[in-house]
């Protein structure tokens, strides 16, 4: 002891780091081995109920004392660079058994969880409703590797890679999407190949699912086979357990670990491939020239408010009517059904609390519960009975899309910042490839929801005609794309009706070149399709209480031959126009450019805010009327939203979020003249918003239709429908 006690003395004196490096190691042989998981209702694969393995015995942490501090040394004990937030009271769901960890605290620089002090494993009192929740930084600690400490096999596959891949054989490297090749995994920065051993079809299922495919089928064996024959292997060490269900591969079990042959081979095994079927949307397309946008058959289910494809609030259609989802109990496999069912791959994240947007209309269905394996949403056991739903809770997804390279041939410049700016395309001239400006002839609002999409920044805000502002690339001036018309379902500029190879624009480029900005959120209008059914009635008005509806051109023109005191027969109804979006809806222009009628001694925001038409059952417009946005204005709010536009006294016009703005029916022009219309049937069609004056989230929601019996004495409205897609029931 007293030569050990000599040595130390002198070793503080002449060499004190070797000294800390023995203390530390003997304090870390001293620590508690543990080991953490993310579990719980988890809605994406970085974020969880924070689970501690501590003796071989799962158990979790208490949010007493918690800090985000602690969520960043257990984030990146899992692999993830940090945390982002942490979440007490058992938000992802309560766990089970011991509550082993209470009272942590850390500095945030410990290594593990386990160095952070706290009242003792075991040592609690709490309950499971305080179980501790982290959400951690979704990128990876790049070459992580997860040291197993513990005999329970629960590591995943992500902690110990960092990336996997489709790599496809060289007779397929020019097809977009890649949806056949070897399923590779970097390893301490070397692509390695997967033995196919141990390799089931669920697995599969999970890599399609990950790459934005709906499922995978069969391959030609044999051409894999003579290339493994050929080429060098290096094999990844283990093999794969999936249940199928899983997000990612990341999410997967190991299995048993593989000894590798010494002559690179997996015993009878041979690297594992997979061939995925895309959906409609993305199937492979050998021609190179213009691909017209793909119009999918209506299924059951549908996405809706969502600002890139793959995306948005979950609606399902019952009797003829569309209806929402309740996010209670939503989660990651009913989603991915979902997904799956629309021709998307996997979802990564299951969106609860009207994240994507508030619906209409009656809420379907409620407590979803899927296995993960039905082919339809309606296939999953649910709850009728949506009682205390309201629109707040509506569920959303975002889904695994394919890689098209979509965003590699198209950019903004010039802008202030990424989200505005030039629209610059890259385009093949003389066998080369070159950038160059958009014609901003007929250029407008759709056009530039496409380009926002297809770069992934969300909604158009704002198309521009006029670019002069926006220096951009001096190179990329000449214009290569002209003629642009969007049906606004494009993923693509390119899938937009356009001229082609023979250019057309005679304003030319330069200060002419199209433009646009982009936004994360964009409002949405839905007209009460109720509201207008429980209001309309006839009203015979004599012509000297109409002459200022006649100024504005809100009676038909046979009115203009009428005296003062002859009639007009009014179809009257009252509108009550639903933000529903999730920014505010605001006029196009500003103060300055509204216009003021004496007449009514009011200013008009936008000119033509909504179109009143009555149609013969062929379609055939018979009779029509528009109303002028006079006064945008919240009349009404859901419970805890203030009002934030009131547009008397020249003051801001628009509609907040979870407001709405009501059109009464007696006010000037809100009716149709119908004083020339025979007796009959037709259909009665409201479109707000009709010239895409402002960005919308959604614009198939802005038509409603109802079918209209007139017998030249009292009319009859029913079957009012919000939405486009119901002329099938109104027909």
């Amino acid at each position: 002891l007293r030569v050990s006690h000599i040595y130390l003395k002198r070793l503080v004196l002449t060499r004190p780091h070797i000294l800390l490096a023995l203390v530390q190691a003997q304090s870390e042989s001293q620590q508690p081995k543990i080991q953490l998981r993310l579990a719980g209702d988890k809605r994406k694969h970085y974020e969880g109920r924070l689970e501690v393995s501590y003796n071989n015995e799962w158990g979790t942490i208490c949010d007493d004392d918690f800090s985000i501090e602690a969520a960043h040394v257990a984030c990146r004990e899992l692999g993830f660079l940090g945390a982002v937030a942490w979440s007490p009271s058992a938000k992802f769901g309560q766990g089970e058994g011991r509550i082993w960890l209470d009272n942590v605290h850390c500095t945030g620089r410990e290594k593990s969880l386990a160095e952070c002090p706290s009242n003792g494993f075991g040592v609690s009192d709490c309950r499971h409703s305080e179980d501790v929740g982290v959400i951690c930084n979704q990128k990876r600690i790049p070459g992580h590797r997860f040291i197993n400490t513990m005999n329970n096999n629960v590591e995943t596959l992500e902690e110990r890679v960092e990336e996997i891949r489709i790599r496809p054989i060289s007779s397929h490297l020019k097809r977009i999407p890649v949806t056949e090749g070897y399923v590779e995994i970097k390893e301490r920065g070397k692509w390695r190949q997967i033995c196919d051993e141990a390799w089931t079809p669920l697995n599969n299922r999970v890599v399609c699912g990950m790459y934005g495919f709906p499922g995978d089928k069969n391959y030609n064996n044999k051409v894999y086979k003579s290339l493994s024959m050929r080429k060098k292997k290096n094999y990844w060490r283990f093999s794969v357990n999936c249940t199928g269900n899983e997000a990612h591969l990341s999410s997967c079990r190991l299995g048993k670990p593989l000894e590798p042959k010494r002559n690179g081979t997996c015993g009878r095994g041979l690297p594992v491939v997979v061939s995925c079927v895309p959906g409609r949307a993305f199937a492979p397309s050998s021609s190179t020239g213009f691909r017209k946008a793909y119009r999918p058959e209506q299924p059951l289910v549908r996405l809706r408010g969502g600002s890139n494809i793959g995306e948005g609030r979950v609606e399902v259609l019952k009797n003829g009517v569309w209806g929402t989802v309740c996010d209670d109990n939503w989660n990651l496999r009913a989603a991915t059904v979902v997904c799956r069912e629309l021709g998307f791959g996997s979802a990564k994240e299951a969106l609860t609390g009207a994240k994507l947007g508030q619906g209409m209309g009656p809420v379907h269905m409620n407590e979803v519960e899927c296995s993960g394996f039905e082919k339809s949403l309606t296939d999953c056991y649910f709850n009728n009975d949506a009682l205390g739903c309201s629109h707040e809770e509506d569920a959303a997804v975002r889904c695994n899309i394919p890689a098209m390279g979509f965003q590699k041939r198209i950019r903004l410049s010039g802008g202030r910042n990424p989200y505005e700016g030039r629209v610059e395309v890259l385009t093949e001239k003389n066998s080369s490839l070159v950038w160059g400006t958009v014609c901003s002839e007929n250029w407008g609002i759709v056009e530039a929801m496409v380009v926002c999409r297809q770069l992934g920044l969300g909604f158009a805000s704002h198309a521009f005609q006029e670019t002069w502002y926006w220096a951009g690339d001096a190179s990329a001036d000449n214009v290569v794309m002209s003629g642009v018309r969007c049906s606004g379902t494009e993923m693509s500029l390119p899938q937009c009706l356009h001229h082609g190879k023979h250019i057309s624009c005679p304003k030319g480029g330069g200060r002419f070149a199209a433009g646009v900005s982009c936004s994360d959120t964009a409002p949405d209008l839905v007209l009460n399709a109720q509201l207008v059914e429980q209001t309309t009635y006839l009203e015979d008005r004599p012509m000297y209480a109409l002459q200022c509806a006649l100024e504005e051109n809100c009676l038909s023109s046979t009115a203009k031959k009428n005296d003062h005191s002859s009639y007009r027969r009014l179809l009257r109804f009252s509108s009550q126009i639903h933000n529903v979006g999730q920014s505010d809806f605001r006029p196009k222009l500003g103060y300055h450019a509204w216009t003021w009628h004496e007449c009514h001694r009011h200013y008009h925001s936008i000119e033509v805010f909504t179109h009143y038409d009555l149609l013969s059952l062929n379609g055939t417009k018979v009779a029509e009327g528009h109303k002028a946005s006079f006064c945008l204005e919240d009349t009404q709010c859901d419970e805890g939203i203030q009002k934030r536009y009131v547009c008397a006294n020249f003051g801001e016009q628009g509609i907040t979020v979870g407001c709405w703005d009501t059109y009464r029916h007696d006010i000037d022009c809100q009716w149709i003249d119908i004083t020339d219309i025979k007796p009959g049937d037709y259909i009665f069609q409201v479109v707000l918003n009709p010239y895409y004056d402002v960005a919308e989230s959604d614009y198939t929601n802005n038509v409603m239709k109802c079918k209209c019996r007139y017998d030249g004495y009292r009319i009859w409205m029913y079957h009012c429908h919000t939405g486009e897609l119901q002329k099938k029931k109104l027909y």
